[in-house]
């Protein structure tokens, strides 16, 4: 492969592994504190179509900052309803992926005139290193290495954990539990929302009705895969992005083979990967069941 054809390659998977990567290790923390939130489907939709409508009229960074803010609300509505309400963790992902997949076809066309597809502006994309990538991957790696440090390392983390395997004796050592639950699972939305905002307003430049594309389900997988250890989400999230941009390739060369096979190809591995782990993995012991004080 010749010199530029494998940076390009290699830009194609830091690409395709960015919204993957921080949508997942989202969830891990949310998980590690004992919340389960399966609306990452719909928050990395919204969030996109939130960036790109204050990517265009206040710049890239707003944009940002947009996908961050109102996956951080959507979160804090999961938080409210889970840890503080004691209500069923399933329920708000799935009334926020239904929302979604309404709200951004019919932001669309209300908004933009446009019927399925909307061409970010240049100037309202995130600006790219040298022409090829913007920093967006990077930082993904950066936070997933610093949610590893601070789950294992630090004593915030230890008590995240506590919270998520044994809500009862972190309780009565003192530990907030529905506060902790809560701030995690704002965190985790967030960087939802900031996966959708980096697809829309970077990565692709444009907004479509099905944007996330089944990311979300696949951030899902890729927690148990990582047995919810961001350091290994990192390395799923590599190989998904790999087999995306190869897939990308497989189309260029005219294989013969139908593109809406090859599309499904990335994903194919990853539930591939994530089956051969399968009952090696331990979750945390209290995700998904709501704490009630005795």
């Amino acid at each position: 492969m010749p010199e530029s054809a494998a940076l390009i390659f290699a830009v194609g998977v830091l690409n395709a592994m960015t919204p993957i990567l921080l949508t997942a290790v989202g969830e891990i923390i949310a998980e590690r504190a004992g919340v389960v939130n399966i609306g990452l489907e719909g928050i990395i939709m919204i969030g996109a179509m939130a960036a790109t409508m204050a990517a265009e009229g206040f710049g890239p960074l707003a944009g940002l900052l947009a996908g961050i803010g109102v996956g951080a609300l959507l979160g804090l509505l999961h938080a409210v309803l889970t840890a503080y309400l004691k209500g069923d963790h399933v329920i708000p992902g799935i009334g926020v992926n239904t929302l979604a997949l309404g709200l951004v076809p019919f932001m669309l066309i209300v908004y933009w005139g446009s019927a399925g597809q909307h061409t970010v502006p240049r100037y309202a994309q995130v600006p790219k290193i040298a022409g090829y990538i913007s920093p967006m991957p990077f930082i993904a790696i950066l936070i997933a290495v610093a949610a590893w440090y601070i789950l294992f390392k630090t004593p915030t983390g230890l008590k995240l954990r506590s919270v998520g395997e044994n809500p009862v004796a972190a309780d009565t050592v003192g530990i907030l539990v529905e506060r902790t639950q809560a701030v995690a699972v704002v965190v985790g939305a967030a960087l939802a929302g900031l996966a959708g905002a980096f697809m829309s307003i970077d990565w692709l430049g444009v907004l479509t009705k099905e944007i996330a594309a089944g990311r979300g389900f696949i951030a899902l997988a890729l927690v148990v895969f990582s047995n919810w250890n961001p350091l290994w989400a990192l390395g799923g999230a590599l190989l998904f992005g790999t087999f995306d941009s190869l897939s990308q390739w497989l189309k260029v060369l005219h294989t013969g083979i139908p593109d809406t096979l090859i599309n499904t190809l990335p994903y194919v591995v990853t539930l591939i990967a994530v089956a051969g782990v399968l009952g090696r993995v331990q979750p945390p012991r209290h995700a998904g069941i709501p704490y009630r004080r005795e």
